[in-house]
């Protein structure tokens, strides 16, 4: 599995929430929905997920193995940094 892209929708307002990723794995399946969330000990991201009947949410799509996660987490994260960098449109 190779992520092929990565698009960054950086969110202006203020808050913890500072962008919407999508993501594009092999240039055939396409992931959207992904937060880029500030937290107490840095960024991290939170995979799509949807309200269940009990009040909880649950992630609609997530990587099974911690190291998939990193991995997709640290493209995230650059492609965010990047992002923060060029200039507004």
């Amino acid at each position: 599995m190779k992520i092929t892209d990565v698009r960054v929708r950086k969110i202006s307002k203020e808050g913890k929430m500072k962008a919407i990723v999508s993501i594009t794995i092999d240039d055939e399946f396409v992931v959207h929905d992904i937060k880029v969330i500030e937290g107490e000990k840095g960024l991290f991201i939170a995979m799509p997920s949807k309200k269940a009947n009990d009040g909880e949410f649950r992630d609609v799509a997530h990587p099974i193995s911690q190291s998939t996660r990193e991995n997709i987490q640290q493209m995230i994260l650059d492609a965010y940094a990047k992002a923060l960098e060029a200039p507004a449109l």
